[in-house]
């Protein structure tokens, strides 16, 4: 990151200030261009000194910095404007009082604590409507266009907050685990920048179909439907480099703008981590339960519980722990080998407060399997009874 960067992130400046140009290391012939509230503010930043000079004298004290303020030449293209972005300072807040969303005479008050500090207090006492009125906080969620045309009955998260454990192996396992059972079962990957499902299922490739209510998810050879950011790629090697409310509001279209149909089972990949993705995915979709995934070692459990914390706190019910890659049986002997170290599932489980599913070995079938797109090839198993187990705390399961 840049010094101009980490100041803004310092201050949680993201909302009011945005580098409009900048050269290498945000230092370069003449520098970055930053634009802020209120008024469009345009500065034009020379040195590194000059940031946190910035920070404290607009940002903290509410006093434009003359000597850097610059002014686009004729034949320049404009800079964008902020005008959406609310200003936390004094203008704001006085903007606030004359609308009666607070009370006059606690301005003062309020300008006393500082910058942007005095109008995030007073819009923590503010309703989310009045908010929204002066364009701060998120709009209601728009019901999807195909959402009057889709019908599941329960969405079950395949999360663990560690990348690598498998969890991509655990949605299909899942998915197709299910629809043995003879239900009407789909998989949404929500992984959008590492996607891995339709490589498993899907070895001829697949696009959506049109249709008048939306485009359709194609089916795997048993009849999962497969929805992923990878079916929208001209080549499966592209990568989708975006940053988060990109990857949210593709989550989000992914769930309300593909027509499902009718489901018994939605099953959603989450990306490693506890960060937007996973939080869009948590506070958009109705989700029934959420699956933990996690490996033997002590490391991934530690950051699984990170997962499951985050559940808890958005009070989605845990349905189970699922340890991958716990052992490897020997084909020739039977003898089994715990590679990655002595499982500590039950013990993370406790921890979690939440049932132990099991365990799956290490089999190398199933990696070639999934490499060629054939997972629905893979025999029943154990993870078949551990699908049952799942999903029998479930309503209406």
């Amino acid at each position: 990151k840049t010094a101009l960067e980490k100041e803004i992130e310092k201050h949680n400046l993201q909302e009011e200030i945005q580098v409009v140009t900048t050269g290498c290391n945000g230092f370069c012939a003449n520098g970055p261009i930053v634009v802020v509230k209120p008024d469009d503010i345009f500065y034009q930043l020379l040195t590194e000194e000059d940031i946190p000079h910035l920070v404290e004298e607009h940002f903290l004290k509410g006093r434009p910095v003359e000597k850097l303020m610059y002014t686009p030449a004729k034949d320049e293209a404009p800079i964008p404007k902020m005008s959406d972005i609310p200003f936390f300072g004094k203008q704001q807040l006085i903007a606030l009082a004359n609308r009666g969303l607070i009370d006059p005479e606690n301005i003062e008050e309020y300008i006393a604590l500082g910058g942007y500090q005095a109008l995030a207090k007073a819009l923590t006492e503010m309703t989310p409507e009045e908010n929204q009125r002066i364009g701060v906080g998120a709009a209601p969620e728009r019901e999807g266009t195909a959402a009057g045309h889709n019908n599941v009955r329960h969405i079950i998260a395949v999360m663990s907050g560690k990348g690598g454990v498998g969890k991509s192996l655990v949605s299909g396992l899942l998915a197709l685990a299910l629809r043995r059972q003879g239900h009407q079962v789909g998989i949404l990957d929500a992984d959008i920048t590492g996607p891995s499902i339709p490589k498993m299922f899907l070895p001829d490739g697949a696009h959506l179909e049109p249709g008048p209510a939306g485009p359709t998810p194609p089916h795997t050879r048993t009849g999962i439907r497969i929805m992923s950011i990878n079916l929208l790629l001209e080549s499966e090697d592209t990568a989708v480099i975006w940053r988060g409310p990109l990857i949210s509001g593709a989550i989000k279209q992914f769930w309300g703008d593909i027509v499902w149909g009718t489901l018994d089972y939605l099953i959603v990949e989450l990306p490693p981590g506890t960060s937007d993705a996973s939080l869009t995915v948590m506070q958009s979709l109705p989700i029934s339960g959420v699956v933990v995934v996690t490996s033997p070692q002590g490391l991934a459990g530690m950051v699984v519980r990170k997962a499951a914390s985050m559940a808890h706190q958005l009070k989605k019910p845990i349905l189970g722990l699922v340890e991958n890659m716990s052992y490897f049986e020997c084909p020739d002997t039977g003898k089994r080998y715990d590679i990655f170290g002595p499982s500590h599932a039950e013990q993370t489980a406790r921890q979690m407060g939440a049932p132990f599913l099991g365990r799956l070995p290490i089999d190398p079938e199933i990696a070639k399997l999934c490499d060629a797109g054939n997972l629905e090839q893979y025999p029943p198993g154990p993870f078949d009874s551990i699908a049952r187990d799942l999903t029998a705390d479930l309503p209406g399961a």
